[in-house]
C-alpha cells in the first residue's frame, strides 16, 4: 500500500508503511499511525495524535493535535451515499457533495466507532467504543450508543483521563 504524496511533520511514526495508504494528506509531528490506515487526501492528522490499526480516515475529515483515535474507526464524508446518478450512470467525483467532519484537540474515539459527516466532536471529548456519531459532540461530553447519546461530562471526575476508564468499566 502507498504512501504518496503526504506532507508530514518531524519524528511521525508509520508503523509498517507497507500496510496503510496515505496520500495527498497532512500528518503533524510526533503522529503515531498503527497499520491497516487509510489516510486519503486532503485529510488532515494534528501533532502528538494516535491513530490506531484498521482505521479510515476519508477526505475532509480534519483531525486536531492530541486526539486518539481506537482500533477500526470509520469516517464518512457523503450523508446520502450512491453509486448512480437517477439516469443510471455511474456517479463521478463531480457528482459529489464533500461532507467535511472536525475532530477537536485531546478528543478521543474509542475502537469500532462511526463518524458521519459533517459533525464535530468537541475538545476533550470521548466516543465510547461502537458509538455511531450522528451529531455535534459537544467539548468536554462522553458520547455512546447507537445513535450516540451524551452520558457524562469528563469534567465531573476532576481528570479528564478517568472518564473513559469509567465508561468502559461502568458499561
Amino acid at each position: 500500500m502507498p504512501v504518496n504524496n503526504v506532507q508530514m511533520g518531524i519524528e511521525v511514526r508509520i508503523f509498517y508503511p507497507d500496510l496503510v495508504n496515505l496520500y495527498s494528506c497532512e500528518i503533524g509531528s510526533e503522529t503515531k499511525i498503527s497499520t491497516f490506515v487509510e489516510i486519503q487526501k486532503n485529510a488532515v492528522i494534528g501533532r502528538c495524535c494516535k491513530i490506531s490499526s484498521h482505521t479510515f480516515i476519508c477526505e475532509g475529515v480534519i483531525i486536531e493535535d492530541e486526539v486518539f483515535i481506537g482500533h477500526g474507526v470509520m469516517f464518512t464524508n457523503d450523508l446520502y451515499p450512491r453509486a448512480t446518478n437517477e439516469d443510471g450512470s455511474l456517479k463521478t467525483e463531480a457528482d459529489w457533495h464533500l461532507v467535511k467532519t472536525r475532530v477537536k484537540r485531546r478528543a478521543s474515539i474509542g475502537s469500532n466507532a462511526t463518524i458521519l459527516g459533517g459533525v464535530t466532536i468537541g475538545e476533550n471529548a470521548i466516543v465510547g467504543a461502537g458509538a455511531v456519531v450522528t451529531r455535534d459532540v459537544p467539548d468536554y461530553a462522553t458520547v455512546a450508543g447507537v445513535p450516540a447519546r451524551v452520558i457524562d461530562d469528563v469534567r465531573k471526575t476532576g481528570k479528564v483521563e478517568n472518564s473513559f476508564y469509567q465508561l468502559e468499566r461502568d458499561g
